[in-house]
């Protein structure tokens, strides 16, 4: 080999040690082709969505056409183009690295319709995609709750998420209650967010909730500028506004409707007080029958050493007043389901107030808490299962009066279940889960 040639191989080995962090793999890099493409709401669950995409700067304007998805070969013959939302996101990590987010909201849709959609430009398009609006009134449903996902996450948490849909793949959403990933503005981390899911982003509606790793400290041209929300969210997500809230926790809190049941989507990282007029507010109005509430922080702990006793002190007594049905948490990296039971003199009773979970999908794993829930016990709630070192998803079904549950590992096994029983009165019964052949699980 020739003295220049090596010196110039030696000055490319001696760049790459220098700046490794700055090397993209091809796929974390943006191009003029659509990647990243995401699927969320930010209006009516039965007449819109939203669709969000990436490409690289080249990409000035694009769009997003949609059509109904008819059996014949031609389907697309007379969509319907939407112009979208272009824009201009300067990344901190890699440096200077400077994209295009594009964004469209479909809207007047059919209720209950399959429609088929792709996104682009020129001659850079997606492929088609599939995706089916809600009913217009309360019917029968199912979708998926990952707890964090964080670390490794397209070596692990990408069997996690893949298994979830070849269990439900007729989900009507994703919920992902925090800790998408591990360093809030950390491109490659996103990256591997996105391609873990790959399709399933695109076909499948996500709530995605913010996590106390959604926030790190943000240096912009060597000034601090503290703790911020994941400069990609708002960019990478379209999510419903909310009235009444302060403008730090635009897109992080918010609430859909979807076939009869209320989601609620809580910032459990700041100002909880504020959250907690508006979480009142929404609940006095709420007429669906069946209320979940998601965010980041347990209201009941279960990892080792861990508490978040003022966001108890402040939500609790709502989420009691109001009878929320369900609460969907991360955080810890363990497994916990318990309840509140109507009284604590009565433990044995089937009549309770809420369903508390806590939950991980990806690989870091904290010890349970040595006193398990028993700390709790005087402000009233009960630790029914537990888990550590082990990644879950869990299946949600809602149909009528009923509400199953069921948390499976890796593998597909289940791990654990239970069913509330919505009554007349509104009141609810926990009961065992059975499978097909009457077997209690």
């Amino acid at each position: 080999m020739k003295l220049p040639t090596l010196l110039a191989l030696f000055a490319l080995t001696v760049a790459g040690l220098a700046h490794p962090e700055h090397k993209l793999r091809h796929w974390e890099q943006a191009s003029p082709d659509p990647d990243r493409i995401i699927l969320t709401w930010m209006g009516n669950t039965a007449t819109s969505q939203s669709v969000t995409w990436r490409t690289d700067t080249s990409v000035k304007e694009a769009s997003a056409e949609i059509a109904l998805a008819l059996p014949k070969a031609r389907f697309d013959e007379g969509a319907k183009s939407y112009k979208a939302r272009t824009e201009r996101l300067e990344l901190v990590d890699p440096a200077k690295v400077v994209v295009h987010y594009h964004s469209v909201e479909f809207s007047e849709l059919k209720p209950d319709t399959l429609y088929a959609y792709r996104v682009g430009s020129g001659d850079r398009w997606s492929e088609w995609i599939q995706f089916r609006t809600a009913k217009a009134e309360a019917a029968p449903f199912s979708f998926l709750y990952f707890g964090d996902a964080q670390n490794s996450i397209l070596s692990f948490w990408s069997r996690i998420i893949r298994a979830a849909y070849k269990k439900a793949p007729h989900a009507a959403f994703s919920i992902h209650a925090g800790d998408l990933v591990n360093t809030a503005h950390k491109d490659r981390e996103w990256a591997e967010w996105f391609k873990a899911g790959g399709w399933i982003h695109s076909s499948v509606p996500s709530i995605p909730i913010s996590g106390n790793h959604e926030y790190t400290n943000l240096k912009v041209d060597g000034v601090d500028k503290g703790k911020q929300l994941a400069i990609q969210w708002r960019s990478q997500f379209s999510l419903p506004p909310a009235s009444d809230l302060p403008a730090s926790l635009a897109e992080t809190v918010y609430t859909l409707t979807y076939q009869g049941a209320r989601i609620i989507a809580l910032n459990s990282n700041r100002e909880i007080e504020a959250q907690a007029k508006w979480l009142e507010k929404v609940l006095s109005k709420n007429t669906s029958k069946w209320t979940i509430v998601t965010m980041h922080h347990p209201m009941f702990s279960s990892g080792a050493g861990r508490d978040n006793s003022k966001n108890r002190k402040v939500l609790k007594p709502i989420i009691d007043k109001y009878k929320v049905d369900l609460l969907l948490q991360g955080h810890d990296h363990t497994y916990a389901r318990g309840h509140t039971p109507l009284r604590m003199s009565d433990t044995e009773s089937n009549k309770i107030k809420s369903l508390y979970v806590n939950s991980v999908s990806g690989p870091k794993m904290y010890d349970f808490r040595k006193d398990g829930w028993n700390t709790y016990k005087p402000e009233g709630v009960l630790l029914a299962r537990k888990a550590v070192k082990t990644p879950f998803f869990q299946v949600i079904d809602v149909d009528g009066e009923w509400l199953t549950y069921r948390a499976f590992m890796a593998n597909g096994q289940l791990y654990d279940a239970v069913r509330l029983n919505k009554l007349a009165d509104g009141t609810k019964e926990m009961h065992p889960w059975k499978d097909g052949l009457g077997k209690e699980r």
